[in-house]
């Protein structure tokens, strides 16, 4: 299986919007129309905070992955972390959710970026293991907290 990495662009906001969207209601994020263009659109301009790749055909791609950058003095510069990741329901379980993970890695350590973040439901059991696969391991001392402002 092949499935290509293509970096979203502005002409692309209706198709990753309707993704974004399915994403939402699958997992219950109630977010409006307007919340969640905003929060697209600057990524798909260019914003250097992150980026939106669409997986599959440009045209009729089958997922969506976004990757928000940071700076790490411990992991000694730039760090991502995979903000959102969806296939769409009629696809999962053909790899490409794992394949996915790896060419990103790959081509996200060749652009420098020295580690690759996620989190993930405690007891969400199938992503756990899709993610120990493509190489994701538990921080044992650390643990996500958030504030928000």
């Amino acid at each position: 299986m092949s499935t290509a990495l293509h970096l979203a662009k502005p002409t692309d906001f209706e198709r990753v919007d309707a993704l974004v969207s399915q994403f939402h209601q699958e997992f219950g994020l109630d977010i409006s129309d307007s919340h969640r263009a905003g929060a697209i659109q600057p990524l798909l301009d260019g914003v250097p905070h992150g980026m939106i790749y669409l997986l599959g055909l440009p045209r009729a791609p089958v997922g969506y992955i976004v990757v928000s950058l940071g700076w790490s003095i411990e992991l000694g510069g730039l760090d991502g972390f995979v903000d959102e990741f969806f296939v769409r329901p009629s696809v999962r379980g053909r790899g490409i959710a794992t394949e996915v993970l790896h060419e990103l890695s790959h081509a996200l350590g060749a652009a420098g970026v020295k580690a690759l973040h996620l989190e993930v439901d405690a007891e969400a059991d199938n992503a756990q293991r899709l993610y120990k696969r493509a190489g994701f391991e538990p921080r044992e001392r650390y643990s996500l907290m958030s504030r928000y402002l």
